[in-house]
């Protein structure tokens, strides 16, 4: 096997031993997994750069990660299914389907928030895969080897892009303080550096004498080549590109090969072999939300799912929030932890059948590969609609040359969860994003959809389990009329009062980095901008909610409007632009007017929360009639009845009392 060893340096109780209705208590584990990959093997082949990396006595590669599994101490009580957590930047997120907020501690003992992965009896496991997760304690990262040409450490061009939100004169040559890629030269005078307001709209260049790659805080004898330095400062909002020569390339693409060969391992190795898994491992599942959704992505196109002995690793995928994209993941001085909107190094094809761009005339579909070897997993590929209204979520069920409907593999599914942002939003609703000080120009969207996945979740285990067929897929659809290009509805957003729209919308573009951009080599940075692709969203109802995809009572019995786009607030620049565009996707919330005097004197198109329903008792009784739909139809599970009413009913006395119109 891939996995030559699995060292544990720690075991613990989970949740202070707390016991998980029949299932029973946890135990946490944490260590490092250690791999040893054949470079000639033909399930590697896709790794790019692969050949390149140093070898043992063997002719194997080795790399190593951070591993960590959460059972149940008594294995005879799981249900005998590993869910496989693809780590965000370092960071664990499968533990949110249990309500779990993101931890700011990373050092902090994991919670079990509502306990529901627990109850089910999964075995939740994380390893990591990212090769420039910075080494800060908590972070789950990836040890991979430089790739060695013939003249040592590999030089090339590299793109970077940042954006900022409060002036500053300096940005860390990385994404979010990862392992920056320090300059080959630093005064190369072919280094270029560009801003833009928009991601479509053409860059102006920036001088080169008035940037440099030292800091003044960096000059003196031990010089850190690792920022980009402007004296006069960067300012926020604006969309920076640098583009510079670098050396010393990871095997980013190593990354694939630690998650499904650990998958695989806890699946398949005896304990005899240092399988840390109390039990029997039947089933795997991932789940990798935004980038490292995106992630999955890039594996199921690479058809990277089988271990070097070609068994199955994963049996079912949930690539949340990843919309059409992929990333920088197979790349040549790739940098996993990139935001890559709008400079994606490769996006065709989207559609999980087969697809031909009509500009191109490219063909492809995502699971070509795995079809080719007759070994597909059951997916559902997961969008809210901050990834529809940034272009690109779309394209996953969309035929370009027909502009219909795209057909669908009988083993994929496709959601929308219609009215929400890219995150599960919070209430009452924020209106700045105390991380990094984002704030919109409307409170962020409250939309919770974590019921939602849960049910994905309890629908993908049983399709691959028992072959019981999940739900049917449901989104904007252009047979139906439900799909509407973005830029169609602004006039009709611009109706509501307080509701600034942006002068135009972004769509994802058609990039060329080179003739070698399928081997994952870049070699024209920044790529050549082509034409943009369309860029569909869900058409509006009455209320101005979405009127396709999944729709949660927030929707079907609304006391708001809720969106996937909102615009940056002047206070953090650029105020034509959504937010998201390095970092965030977030929408609003605009609660209906109270009553019928509020909303003609406003001039509000919606009906009144008054005018909708004639009581409170009324309104909840519309909730849980709209939840029970929910329940029957699959995609809501019973358990959250309670959790959604709830929410509901705060939400109605917030948005009746004068806390919901400030």
């Amino acid at each position: 096997m891939a996995v030559t060893r699995i060292e544990i340096s720690s075991r613990s109780d989970f949740a202070d031993g707390t016991a998980f209705g029949d299932v029973g208590p946890y135990e946490f584990l944490e260590g490092t997994a250690h791999f040893s990959v054949d470079p000639m093997n033909g399930r590697n082949m896709a790794i790019t750069d692969l050949e390149l990396a140093p070898r043992d006595a063997n002719g194997k590669v080795g790399f190593s990660a951070h591993f960590a599994l959460l059972q149940p101490v008594n294995s005879e009580r799981g249900n005998r299914r590993l869910l496989f957590d693809v780590v965000n930047r370092g960071r664990k997120t499968a533990l949110s389907l249990n309500d779990v907020p993101a931890a700011s501690d990373l050092l902090a003992p994991l919670q079990a928030g509502n306990g529901f992965l627990m109850r089910q009896g999964y075995t939740v496991g994380w390893c990591g895969w990212q090769a420039d997760v910075p080494p800060t304690p908590g972070l789950i990262g990836l040890h991979a080897p430089e790739a060695i040409g013939p003249n040592g450490p590999l030089t090339g061009g590299i793109l970077c892009q940042f954006q900022c939100n409060a002036p500053t004169q300096s940005f860390l040559l990385s994404h979010r303080e990862h392992l920056p890629h320090p300059p080959v030269d630093l005064d190369d005078p072919t280094a270029t550096l560009t801003v833009r307001d928009l991601p479509n709209s053409p860059p102006q260049s920036i001088n080169r004498g008035d940037w440099s790659f030292i800091r003044v805080e960096d000059a003196g004898p031990e010089v850190d080549p690792s920022h980009v330095y402007m004296p006069q400062g960067f300012q926020p909002g604006k969309i920076y590109q640098l583009v510079y020569r670098t050396k010393g390339s990871t095997i980013v693409g190593l990354g694939f090969a630690a998650v499904r060969d650990t998958v695989s391992f806890l699946k398949h190795a005896p304990q005899s072999d240092g399988n840390p898994c109390a039990g029997p491992i039947e089933y795997g599942y991932a789940f990798g939300r935004s980038q490292s959704g995106r992630f999955l992505r890039q594996m199921i196109h690479l058809g990277l799912n089988e271990d070097e002995e070609e068994r199955i690793a994963l049996d079912g995928i949930i690539a949340h929030v990843a919309g059409g994209m992929r990333g920088e993941f197979n790349l040549r001085f790739g940098q996993p932890s990139q935001d890559i909107c709008y400079i994606a190094p490769e996006l065709f094809p989207f559609t999980d059948t087969e697809q031909k761009d009509p500009v191109t005339g490219e063909t492809g579909s995502l699971l070509a590969r795995m079809e080719e070897r007759g070994k597909v997993p059951k997916m559902m590929f997961t969008n809210t609609s901050a990834e529809y209204w940034r272009g690109d979520a779309a394209l996953i069920h969309t035929d370009l040359e027909t502009m219909h409907d795209a057909p669908e593999s009988p083993s994929v599914r496709r959601y929308h969860f219609a009215g929400s942002q890219h995150g599960a939003g919070e209430f009452p609703p924020l209106e700045v994003r105390e991380n990094d000080g984002l704030r919109g120009h409307l409170p962020f969207n409250s939309v919770d959809y974590t019921p939602l996945l849960r049910a994905a979740l309890d629908n993908l285990d049983r399709w691959v389990s028992n072959g019981e067929a999940a739900p049917a897929s449901r989104h904007p659809s252009l047979s139906d009329g439900t799909a509407v290009e973005s830029a169609s509805l602004l006039s009709k957003f611009a109706q509501l009062p307080g509701v600034r729209v942006p002068a135009q919308i972004t769509r994802a573009m058609r990039l060329d980095y080179g003739p070698e951009a399928d081997l994952g080599r870049s070699t024209l940075l920044p790529g050549i901008q082509g034409e943009e692709f369309p860029a569909l969203v869900s058409d509006l109802d009455d209320s101005y909610n979405e009127r396709s995809g999944i729709r949660l009572p927030d929707l079907t019995v609304p006391v708001a409007t809720y969106t996937g786009w909102n615009l940056r607030d002047a206070s953090i620049g650029n105020p034509e632009l959504f937010i998201g565009i390095t970092g965030g996707l977030l929408g609003w919330t605009l609660p209906l007017p109270q009553t019928q005097s509020a909303r003609e004197s406003s001039g509000d198109p919606r009906l009144s929360i008054q005018e909708r329903y004639s009581s409170r008792k009324e309104f909840l009784t519309q909730v849980e009639a709209a939840g029970r739909s929910l329940v029957d139809e699959g995609y809501m599970l019973a358990e959250d009845m309670e959790r959604v009413v709830d929410r509901a009913g705060s939400k109605y006395d917030y948005f009746t009392s004068n806390g919901g119109h400030g």
